[in-house]
Order: structure tokens, then C-alpha cells, then sequence
């Protein structure tokens, strides 16, 4: 079938995009879904600073490439063998499709599964095949989901059915901005009522963190960026206190809110200069997890002594060590109930060919989530 999609041609195009164009309305192919897939009408694809990154080199694919891994839309058509899916489902689509077979996925940790992240690394769907055909080449799949198009084949087990009385809009926000947020908060941090929490960089990501906090029951949550503007957002999404980072004596400034420091720190920019600060504002026996996926030249200096003299733990959290099938329905309860505002993440929304003005605004911090609505 032919779909039309934004195709990403390019890798580092100057800012401002809209004038650059590296993303190009244009007309794929796209086969049927194969067996254990999935065809999927995209309804809704947020834009994350993880497509930004490869937009602008610094995490470098193959181009061509349709990107878009937060997502959300109905089951069209299946593939052989996939039984508990109907046409007309509503489903998140999730980028790391766990096989259930592997090692990490036998022991409850299917975002780390092997097979999907040498998949995903391959361009391919966790099957091994690619779907997606350009001016006559077949071209790679972007972490199994390429969602910036009017459909999507993915594979089965990368995507979870929600409740059709959910808005798509917002339950496209739990494929990557929720799942990776408040995952961080309540998996891989594990926080616990009562302690404090500092929440480094307040785009999606890191405003769902913070949201995760306080509904996890955190005393004391710290929200901290570099414009002002993002801070008072976040003050009035629940935060305690504030902290500019860009202040002078940032970390002391924090650490004397803290009385020495917050039991947990969560990195969400992608920097090591970041993760230094959230080392720096954590407690002796405090935990820092580090979310956001930086440049693969970026390295972290720090002193050894402490990891064991003051019994610091670094963890990294991807995807929000998140079990999917587990997590998006509590979260989405969590949502219903209140304890999660996700909605007011929402920035604005878009059409498809509005999408390289959407990327301006969020490399220039002008947006925390906007939504690519297919048919608006």
C-alpha cells in the first residue's frame, strides 16, 4: 500500500528546519504486516528529542529513514499467527518488542531484550524483516516502529492494547515520554514515600519523572533546568522547589535545600554535564539514574572513592526498566485518577507537514510534547 510519510534524508541539516526541510513529505510502500505483525493506522506520533537527535547527528542512522517511536493508533490488519489482536484495537505502540525468550526477558526485564535491540539496531522488525520501501529500496525500519508516516507494519509484541475510550493523542505520550518518565521514578530508582527527588532537564521525559514522584509520594521534588519558563511549569505541576542551573552555585543551592543532598537524582538530558550536577546533588547512600541518551563521545569523570566510602549507586534506566504489558495500564490508571496530569504535557499539535517547524520548536525549548495528529 502506499502511505504518505515525513522521510528523514538527511542527517544535520542547520536550524531552523523549516527552511533546511530534513524531513521531506513524500510516498512510501508499505508491504503487509508478515507473520506475527501488525498493520497499524497512525493516529498520533509525538516528537521527542530522540528523533531530534538523529535529525541533527548526534546519534547518527542510515538514511533514508521515516523516525517517530512515540505512538499511538488502530490495528488495520495481522499478520499470521497473531490471534489476540481484532481490527479496530487501539494500541501504544512500544520501540523495544520484547521476544520473551532471551535471557533479560526470561528474568522480567524485557526492555533490555537482546534479539529486539540487535533488531532495532539493524533497522529491521524483530522478525529480522524490513516493510517500508523508498523510490524503489527497501530501507530500515527506525527502532521498529517509524511512526511519522500515515501507517505503521510493527511486530506484535511492540504493541500493547489500551481501552478505546482513551484519547489517542494522549495515550501515544505513554509509548516513550511516560513509560521512560515515571518508569525511572518508580522502577529503576524505585522511590519511596517520603524521600526526595531531584529531577535534572524538564522536557517530556523529565516532566513525567517529576509527575511519577509525586505520585510515588515523594516529600520533597526538586525541578531543575536552564530556563525559567519550564521551572514555573513545573511548579505548578507539583514541584517543592526550583533551582535555575544555570545559577551561580547551582549544586549548593540544591544541596542546602536538601539538607545535603536528595536520596535520588534523575538525569534527563542526554549530557554528562548534566549527570555530573545530578551526581553532585545526591546523598551519601543516594541513588543517581541517568535516562537521557547523550552523544556516544560524551564520558563520565568521577571519583571512585565515593561509590563506595559514601555507598552511592549510578544507574542508567532505559525505557523506564519498564515491563509494558505491566506498566502503561497502571500508569494509565495512575492518569484517570489525577495522580497523572499527562495531558498538560501537551504543547500543541501538528499535521504531518507542519512536522519540520514541530523539530524548531523543540531543538529552540519552545515545546515539551507536541502531537503529530494524522487527520486533524
Amino acid at each position: 500500500m502506499k502511505v504518505r510519510a515525513a522521510i528523514l534524508t538527511r542527517i544535520g541539516a542547520p536550524a531552523p528546519y523549516a527552511e533546511s526541510r530534513p524531513l521531506e513529505m513524500t510516498e512510501i510502500e508499505l508491504a503487509p504486516p508478515g507473520p506475527g505483525e501488525v498493520l497499524v493506522r497512525i493516529v498520533a506520533a509525538g516528537l521527542c528529542h530522540s528523533d531530534l537527535s538523529i535529525i541533527n547527528g548526534d546519534r547518527p542512522r542510515r538514511t533514508p529513514v521515516v523516525l517517530g517511536h512515540e505512538a499511538a493508533g488502530v490495528v488495520e490488519a495481522l499478520g499470521e499467527g497473531v490471534t489476540d489482536l481484532v481490527p479496530g484495537d487501539h494500541v501504544i505502540l512500544v520501540f523495544v518488542p520484547s521476544c520473551g525468550h532471551c535471557a533479560p526477558c526470561a528474568e522480567g526485564r524485557p526492555v533490555l531484550c537482546e534479539p529486539a535491540a540487535a533488531a532495532n539496531a539493524a533497522g529491521t522488525l524483530l522478525g529480522g524483516g524490513r516493510r517500508i520501501t523508498y523510490q524503489g529500496e527497501v530501507i530500515d525500519h527506525f527502532v521498529g516502529v517509524s511512526a511519522f508516516a500515515e501507517y505503521a507494519v510493527v511486530s506484535r509484541r511492540g504493541v500493547q492494547k489500551v481501552d478505546r475510550n482513551l484519547p489517542l493523542e494522549i495515550a501515544a505520550l505513554f509509548g516513550c515520554a511516560v513509560m521512560t518518565g515515571v518508569g525511572a521514578v518508580v522502577n529503576t530508582a524505585q522511590v519511596r514515600p517520603g524521600q526526595s527527588v531531584a529531577v535534572i532537564g524538564l522536557g517530556g521525559v523529565g516532566l513525567s519523572a517529576l509527575m511519577g514522584a509525586l505520585a510515588a509520594g515523594a516529600a520533597r521534588v526538586v525541578a531543575v533546568d536552564l530556563v525559567d519558563e519550564k521551572l514555573a511549569f513545573a511548579k505548578s505541576l507539583g514541584a517543592t522547589d526550583v533551582v535555575n542551573a544555570g545559577s551561580e552555585n547551582a549544586v549548593e543551592q540544591l544541596r542546602e535545600l536538601t539538607c545535603g543532598g536528595v536520596d535520588h537524582a534523575l538525569e534527563m538530558v542526554g549530557s554528562a554535564k548534566a549527570l555530573e550536577f545530578a551526581y553532585r546533588v545526591t546523598r551519601r547512600g543516594g541513588t543517581t539514574v541517568t535516562v537521557g541518551l547523550p552523544a556516544s563521545s560524551q564520558n563520565l569523570t568521577t571519583p571512585v572513592w565515593h561509590l563506595v566510602a559514601e555507598e552511592r549507586t549510578l544507574k542508567g534506566s532505559y525505557l523506564g526498566s519498564c515491563v509494558p504489558r505491566r506498566d502503561i495500564g497502571r500508569f494509565v490508571a495512575l492518569y484517570r485518577n489525577g495522580r497523572l496530569p499527562i495531558d498538560r504535557l501537551l504543547t500543541g499539535s501538528l499535521r504531518l507537514d507542519q512536522i519540520n517547524e514541530g523539530f524548531d520548536r523543540l531543538h529552540r525549548g519552545e515545546a515539551i510534547r507536541q502531537v503529530i495528529l494524522m487527520n486533524p
